[in-house]
């Protein structure tokens, strides 16, 4: 006779969340192990190896102070550094993102690997620095390994500030941000007048109007980019994942098909890291195994891209 089931409480949630992450991390930490050293890409701005995967935080880490959601992106954070991750992309536009990976970082430990990137998003330069002095205590953060203008808001004013804070000390590397394939243009024209270190954007199988301008660019101009919207915020996986992987994408290492998303961007010899966003740990684990293996050649860039194209 079956026994009637018991009720989910939220400790035996937080319970269950926390077995499923210790698996993940084990797993992670086994292909790792077989799979070799993790990709990485010189940031110009400091000289140091970033892993090309990192995390994105849009709605992802927006959860306010639910302390079960909150101890459920715990468990994500776990994985992505169980799987060698180290760049967390914000931005106090978030909602409450950045306040939740403070949290999440404190609960970890606040791991040394970790490289805080978050955004200035106000339209006034003198709200700057009090936007970014929030965002310090939010992350539990003494300075920003690399702190970006949001959507170009207010740029002028803000690269000032971000440059005599860099000169400072007050921060390691600064950028400036697009999304959605919008203001190519003028994004160009910073990145060949302005001393900045990084940009950011959107590039994806689909999306590859970056590779005409802004990706030469960047590699001319020794600037780290960083891509996000990888993608397209789950509809990629709405319009592909019906379909089975090529058999030739087991010769990119790939298991599925966020691999195989994420490995198309961070093949592109100018990416520096993509930067997907996931609020479930397994997911994390797929996007964390395409730091690991090979990466397809021109050739099969080409042919990633037509089979796609053909679905």
């Amino acid at each position: 006779m079956r026994q009637p089931a018991r009720p989910v409480t939220r400790r035996r949630l937080l319970a269950g969340l926390a077995a499923v992450a210790a698996l993940a991390a084990a797993g992670l930490r086994g292909a790792r192990a077989a799979a070799g050293p993790p990709i990485t890409r010189i940031l110009p701005a400091t000289g140091e190896a970033l892993p090309v995967i990192g995390m994105g935080s849009w709605i992802t880490f927006n959860v306010g102070d639910d302390p079960a959601l909150r101890a459920a992106r715990v468990e994500v954070l776990r994985a992505f550094f169980a799987g060698g991750g180290r760049v967390i992309d914000s931005s106090p536009m978030y909602g409450s993102s950045e306040a939740v990976i403070g949290h999440c970082l404190g609960a970890l430990g606040r791991p040394s690997q970790a490289f805080a990137a978050t955004k200035v998003w106000t339209w006034r330069q003198s709200d700057g620095p009090e936007q970014m002095a929030e965002s310090r205590a939010l992350w539990g953060v003494e300075r920003f390994d690399l702190m970006q203008v949001h959507n170009l808001l207010g740029w002028e004013g803000h690269l000032e500030t971000l440059q005599a804070d860099k000169a400072a000390g007050r921060l390691r590397a600064i950028g400036v941000t697009t999304s959605h394939g919008s203001r190519h243009a003028e994004l160009e024209r910073i990145m060949t007048g302005q001393p900045i270190d990084a940009v950011q954007f959107t590039y994806n199988l689909l999306d590859r109007a970056a590779e005409a301008r802004l990706l030469p660019l960047a590699a001319e101009r020794k600037l780290a980019v960083i891509v996000n919207r990888p993608f397209r915020r789950r509809e990629l996986f709405r319009l592909f994942a019906r379909h089975p992987l090529p058999g030739w994408a087991a010769e990119l290492d790939c298991a599925n098909w966020a691999q195989f998303l994420l490995k198309f961007v961070v093949s592109h010899p100018a990416v520096t890291v993509a930067i997907p966003a996931t609020s479930r740990v397994d997911h994390m684990v797929e996007n964390m195994g395409a730091l690991y293996g090979r990466l397809p050649d021109q050739r099969l860039r080409r042919r990633m891209v037509d089979y796609v194209e053909s679905l």
